[in-house]
């Protein structure tokens, strides 16, 4: 392909393109009907967002949607939105922009590849089969040029795959390695025989809580696809406002954005709710992927002992062992997810900074924390729950 000939376009809206276009970037491998790897870069989660007013104009979430054209054909995209703030990321700089303020510099508004408020590894440099390598190049150089254009301090592309990091860093990208604790399916064929892999103390210990949890005095139920009731969503959205106030002080979501997710992505979606006569009193929802189940939010009316722990981490182990997943993402932190199975791994970003001796600052804490980072995941799986041998073989 003739690099000379790309077109690079910012688009304000992803209403300003087919979603087929978008889509065979952004979950090519769904183009026959199956599912995409993950749901939260494809044009309906993405338009979602902005339907709903989730991002746009007073969020802080600006979209600047990236696009990469050769001979009039969308090749390669990226869900990319100029930020006031840092909320909403999961991967932090906030220590980046008080230095960079107290130092005399601007630090907001800057750059940011990502899907909002989802700190689920995937995709974000969205590229057409076939044009992987030009596209990965015209999405960065489009990008850092936009940035520079712009006077902006910086960019971040947050939660990318560590193909895409490996990518980034060859191009001139700094490279940011964090952690999560996710979930391994090594071929359970349920619930218990996931528990035969624990240590005899924690598998004690998950079965006292699973009790304990679901003696709150009701059944807990699984919803998706057709299931899904709009009054579900009523009851969810009242759990979301409860942890959303008290996580960050208000809401990220809109309530909008549980209705068009309702109409445009049911199947994408697994709500779990404790129910007692029918009123749902707590409720985790999860988003499905083609290989992963994803937990994203959490909430309740009423607190009862590990309820929490119950509807958002052993249902989405059973369910995706029923789903034939390979893992579940529970989202950002939480160290107690390491006794209920979870395993620390990296997640990745990838960041360039405009100023040069800030960028020098920069890159030194990087390879300082990844270092630091590398050596916790080791010692937090040596800790984890599962029998010597099995924590070995899943290495």
């Amino acid at each position: 392909m003739d690099q000379a000939r790309i077109e690079i376009q910012v688009l304000e809206s992803l209403s300003q393109i087919a979603a087929k276009d978008w889509d065979a970037c952004a979950c090519p491998e769904a183009a026959e009907g199956g599912r995409p790897l993950d749901p939260f870069t494809t044009h309906r989660f993405l338009l979602a967002l902005e339907q709903s007013g989730s991002v746009g104009r007073g969020t802080g979430w600006q979209p600047q949607y990236l696009t990469a054209y050769q001979d009039g054909q969308l090749i390669a995209c990226a869900p990319l939105y100029a930020k006031s703030h840092s909320q909403g990321e999961y991967i932090f700089d906030h220590n980046w922009a008080h230095a960079y303020e107290q130092a005399g510099g601007r630090y907001y508004p800057k750059l940011q590849i990502a899907v909002p408020f989802t700190p689920a590894t995937g995709r974000r440099l969205l590229v057409r089969p076939g044009a992987e390598g030009i596209g990965h190049s015209a999405l960065v150089q489009g990008a850092v040029q936009l940035a520079a254009d712009n006077h902006v301090s910086s960019l971040h592309v947050t939660f990318c795959t560590e193909e895409e990091a490996q990518i980034g860093s060859e191009i001139g990208l700094m490279s940011r390695a964090t952690q999560q604790y996710h979930w391994l399916n090594d071929d359970y064929a349920d619930f218990d025989d996931f528990l035969a892999a624990l240590s005899s103390r924690k598998r004690k210990t998950l079965r006292k809580e699973r009790r304990q949890a679901q003696a709150f005095g009701g059944e807990i139920a699984c919803y998706t696809g057709a299931d899904l009731r709009p009054e579900h969503w009523d009851a969810f959205w009242e759990f979301y406002q409860d942890t959303g106030s008290r996580k960050w002080g208000s809401p990220y979501l809109s309530r909008a954005f549980f209705d068009i997710a309702h109409e445009v992505m049911a199947d994408d979606m697994l709500l779990v709710l404790a129910e007692r006569e029918g009123h749902p009193v707590a409720g985790a929802l999860n988003f499905i992927g083609r290989e992963t189940l994803y937990g994203r939010y959490w909430g309740c009316i009423e607190h009862h002992p590990f309820l929490h722990f119950e509807l958002c981490y052993y249902q989405a182990i059973e369910q995706a062992i029923a789903m034939g997943l390979q893992r579940v993402e529970a989202g950002a932190q939480g160290e107690h997810k390491l006794a209920r199975g979870y395993l620390p791994m990296q997640t990745h970003s990838l960041h360039w900074i405009g100023d040069p001796g800030f960028a020098d600052a920069v890159q030194r804490y990087l390879e300082a924390e990844r270092a630091a980072v590398e050596e916790e995941i080791e010692i937090l799986t040596d800790y984890g729950p599962f029998r010597k041998a099995q924590v070995e073989e899943q290495e």
